[in-house]
């Protein structure tokens, strides 16, 4: 039970740090999107997120551009679906002269 404790305490005190880093490493960086190391060090290697490389072999990462990409390519929700198909619906007949 003890050991469980220790665990949790050191898993809350690690993200703690987290919060409070603007410059992230890879490790932090793959607790912070839930993605794996290896996925993150392919990514790097396709240029598929951005990052860092100040000296040439250690990689850093932005955590706000990380947060910017984790948000992109946003999918909509059924009622924002069904709101633009309505304003497409009236501004289309609108436009053609109003509804007949």
């Amino acid at each position: 039970m003890d050991e469980k404790i220790l665990e949790k305490l050191n898993q809350i005190e690690r993200y703690s740090l987290l919060a409070a880093k603007n410059v992230l490493c890879l490790e932090d960086v793959a607790m912070l999107t839930g993605l794996s190391k290896s996925w993150l060090y392919k990514a790097t290697c396709n240029h598929l997120i951005p990052f860092y490389k100040p000296n040439g072999k250690q990689i850093y990462f932005d955590r706000t551009e990380i947060e910017s990409w984790m948000k992109q390519n946003r999918i909509a929700t059924a009622q924002e679906i069904d709101q633009q198909a309505t304003t497409y619906v009236v501004t289309g007949r609108m436009q053609k002269g109003g509804a007949k």
